[in-house]
């Protein structure tokens, strides 16, 4: 499941409370309290009300089904109140409580817990928790929960495992007045978790941002999917504990688990922090709207000293100080500074001089932001500076049309000063240090989000990896009872995806750098790509970083760049430069060797020696274990439905290859739609296109597999693969239902292609268990109409849009269309 009846927990009709004792107590006042304007319904024998409200003796003895029931009961008679509610009607439950005795923990609490399920499923009733704080939905006056203060609404939503952390946010957020539009502890997380969480606030007018406490997570593939979706609409922090913890990490201490879920948070383009105070400065500071293209920071400041805090904050945080172009050092008179670093105006730089100096930093092309610094002086008047620095930062947005990239921290800032930077919209910090991190909270946040739509290179045409060869290797080990190859044998797997062997026996080159490769398989993540420090020092450098496959790569360059070997790799002491292309090539294959090799457990190329020249392998450690069933949900993140691709004729015995999307054919799909007429665009996306932007091709391009799926029709034109058509549907977060889009270009109608990616794609959808399919088609597109018709789409009018005609298809009533398999 995933948001399917949700709106009962945070937009609950009516209520009601089934607990006694000091918790319910708690429950009780807090629901009352609340504003709820529906009606709570307390179920107690023991009293015959509760506060003001009449209570009844069983939840047979209702008198209407709650939408919502609040529970804090003993662990052995969950499950009969559960199917007892879902047989009156109740959508959701709320399972609260706290201190849950040895009966509640084990092999007896994973029955009750199981008991619990099974009596909601018949009545797809949701469960929120077992042992959870409850959940706040404040716009709705909902305080189902065990709080001791009572937030304001918000638009932020705060979303934590933990009871304890939820209540320690509240308290510090109340006290600083931040308001919240849903605050949710999900406690053993039995149903509703943070895939579940994250897909309905993603849908959620009312949250600007969403914040996450994470300890674990219960279903990967489910969040991935719903975190990349949720992390394009908004800002999503996380704070999750555990760094540095190596313990239960990989087998040779390279990285530990907290790197894969920070690989997982990366990849999801969302943004970790590591403590509360950094947790809502991320948010207010991504919340302002700025933004930057990389990691150098200008820094301007009056004081000599304040300009080294944040300097050092900054690196730190893994940031630069940003390097004047020589005209920009001249025109601030600090040419020939050895080395550069903050401007340093001085204690008695008046507001022009301020606004002179930010203007310079703002023309140059050296620096992604700028941050100005001011402590207090005698002599200047600190805020007249802060109103020179906002009148900079007004004209350059109305010259410029957006506003620049500022940040500012006045130390002692009165709230005169704090008024003007308010009305300019420049963020606001107490301290240089924490205005630099701020700085790379967007930094950082940019490149993650980047990283969801870059267009990577396509693979060379010569990789053609041979995995029926390595099978037939690791079989034979298998069948011998071993689990792990021989030197020899991991060499033949190497060679079967084409990566270079050095020659056995071969001494290592000198001026080589030693890297690791490896694959790891993760029990919440599956498998995981690891790179860092090679040689026999890479176990006590612990330099190992992670990331989620598939690979490509763009992405093998980003693991690349976050281990501290990256700077060596660039060449050092007279050692030359490695050939970076190539170690990122030799990731985006063991990438594909673990998609296609479910026997490898796990994989280690140690050294993997990297020159100028390229890459070289001596050899592997590899461990092996008993296929996987095909099918089985293996990455993370679905791979590339290689299945899917096959061979068809056009009616003028054109050959085309149908295929699905790849994020490196955002250029052909650009170039389809610029060879395709206005007005067919027009009817494919209702509105006129002149241009198509990187932004707007890349999210046709960059799907997720798992709940989006796109077509394309690939031929070969003039010597080049073109795209003549594609089709996609996306899915719902409960997978019942998509929505599909269609386009073929202009010259190639007539030829059936249309039809066939159609039928296809509702054999595609039939075969992961969609129900329906439904599009909204202008009515002056007679063409589609007519063909939607010919499929078996019914047709309705849609209310207040009178050029919209809605189809619609139930797939349960056709006859399977294509040959897929899930």
């Amino acid at each position: 499941m995933s948001v399917r009846n949700l709106d009962a927990l945070f937009r609950p009709a009516s209520i009601a409370l089934i607990a006694d004792g000091p918790v319910g107590a708690v429950l009780a006042r807090n629901l009352f309290a609340g504003g709820f304007d529906g009606p709570v319904m307390p179920v107690t024998q023991g009293a015959r009300s509760v506060g003001s409200a009449l209570a009844y003796p069983s939840v047979a003895d209702l008198p209407m089904a709650p939408d919502l029931a609040v529970i804090a009961a003993p662990p052995d008679a969950l499950p009969g109140l559960i199917a007892q509610l879902g047989g009156r009607g109740t959508r959701a439950a709320a399972v609260v409580g706290i201190d849950r005795p040895a009966a509640a923990k084990g092999t007896e609490g994973a029955r009750l817990r199981q008991a619990m399920l099974d009596a909601a499923r018949p009545h797809l009733l949701r469960i929120l928790g077992p042992d959870g704080f409850g959940l706040m939905a404040p716009h709705r006056g909902v305080n189902a929960s065990l709080g001791h203060v009572a937030p304001e609404a918000g638009d932020l939503a705060f979303v934590s495992q933990s009871g304890t952390v939820a209540a320690a946010v509240l308290d510090w957020a109340t006290r600083r007045g931040i308001g919240f539009s849903h605050v949710v502890s999900l406690g053993g997380m039995a149903d509703v978790d943070f895939g579940d969480m994250l897909d309905w606030l993603a849908a959620d007018t009312r949250t600007r941002a969403v914040l996450l406490h994470i300890e674990t997570i219960s279903h990967a593939r489910k969040f991935m999917s719903a975190a990349r979706v949720a992390a394009r609409t908004r800002p999503v922090v996380v704070i999750r504990p555990g760094r540095g913890d190596r313990r239960a990490g990989d087998a040779d201490g390279l990285i530990g688990p907290d790197a894969v879920y920070d690989a997982a948070f990366r990849r999801a383009g969302m943004l970790r922090v590591f403590d509360l105070a950094e947790l809502f400065d991320a948010v207010e500071t991504l919340a302002s709207g700025l933004r930057v293209e990389g990691e150098r920071l200008a820094i301007l400041t009056n004081g000599a000293g304040l300009g080294l805090l944040a300097t050092e904050a900054l690196a730190d945080a893994g940031g630069t100080v940003a390097v004047p172009a020589a005209a920009t050092a001249r025109r601030l008179g600090i040419a020939g500074a050895d080395p550069p670093g903050p401007v340093d105006l001085g204690d008695a730089a008046p507001a022009d001089r301020f606004a002179r100096a930010l203007e310079a930093l703002l023309a140059d092309p050296g620096r992604d932001a700028v941050l100005v610094v001011n402590g207090p002086s005698a002599i200047a008047d600190p805020v007249e500076a802060a109103r020179a620095v906002a009148g900079v930062v007004a004209e350059t947005a109305r010259r410029d049309g957006r506003r620049p990239p500022v940040l500012a921290s006045w130390l002692g800032a009165a709230a005169e000063t704090r008024r003007l930077f308010a009305e300019a919209r420049i963020p606001g910090y107490d301290t240089p240090g924490q205005a630099a991190r701020a700085f790379m909270h967007l930094a950082r946040h940019r490149r993650n989000q980047v990283l969801l739509m870059q267009t990577p290179p396509a693979l060379p045409e010569d990789f053609q990896p041979d995995a029926d060869a390595a099978r037939a290797v690791i079989a034979a080990a298998l069948a011998e009872g071993r689990a792990a190859l021989t030197a020899a044998e991991a060499r033949s797997v190497l060679d079967a995806y084409r990566i270079p062997l050095s020659p056995e026996g071969a001494a290592a080159r000198p001026e080589a750098h030693q890297l690791v490769l490896g694959i790891d398989d993760d029990p919440v993540f599956g498998p995981v790509l690891l790179f860092g420090q090679g040689g026999a020092a890479a176990e006590l450098l612990h330099d190992g970083v992670a990331a989620l496959p598939p690979l490509n790569a763009v992405l093998a360059r980003d693991l690349m760049r976050r281990a501290r070997v990256w700077r060596l790799l660039q060449g050092y002491r007279g050692r030359p430069p490695a050939d970076l292309d190539a170690v990122a090539l030799t990731l985006v294959k063991l990438s594909q060797l673990a998609a296609d090799l479910s026997e490898v457990a796990a994989l280690r190329i140690n050294p993997l020696l990297a020159g100028a020249a390229g890459v070289l392998a001596p050899g592997a450690a590899i461990r092996v274990q008993p296929p996987l069933p095909p099918g089985t949900p293996r990455f993370a993140i679905r791979p590339y439905p290689q299945r899917l691709v096959q061979h068809l004729a056009l009616r003028d015995g054109r050959e085309v290859t149908l295929r699905p999307v790849r994020p490196e054919d955002e250029p052909a799909i650009r170039e389809m739609l610029q060879r395709s007429s206005p007005e067919d665009v027009r009817l494919r996306f209702f509105s006129a296109m002149r241009s198509f932007s990187h932004e707007f091709a890349a999210r046709l391009t960059q799907i997720d597999y798992d709940r989006e799926m796109a077509l394309v029709a690939e031929a070969e034109e003039d010597g080049q693969r073109v795209i003549l058509g594609a089709v996609r549907i996306i899915a719902d977060p409960d997978g019942e239902t998509a929505e599909y889009g269609i386009m073929v270009r202009s010259d190639l109608k007539g030829q059936g292609l249309g039809h066939r990616l159609m039928t296809e794609i509702i054999g595609y959808a039939r075969s992961r268990g969609l129900k329906r399919i439904f599009g909204e088609v202008l009515r002056e597109n007679v063409t589609m109409l007519r063909m939607a018709e010919e499929l078996g789409f019914a047709r309705a009018d849609v209310p207040d849009e009178p050029g919209i005609i809605h189809v619609t298809i139930s797939l349960d009533e056709i006859a399977a269309l294509g040959q897929h398999s899930a």
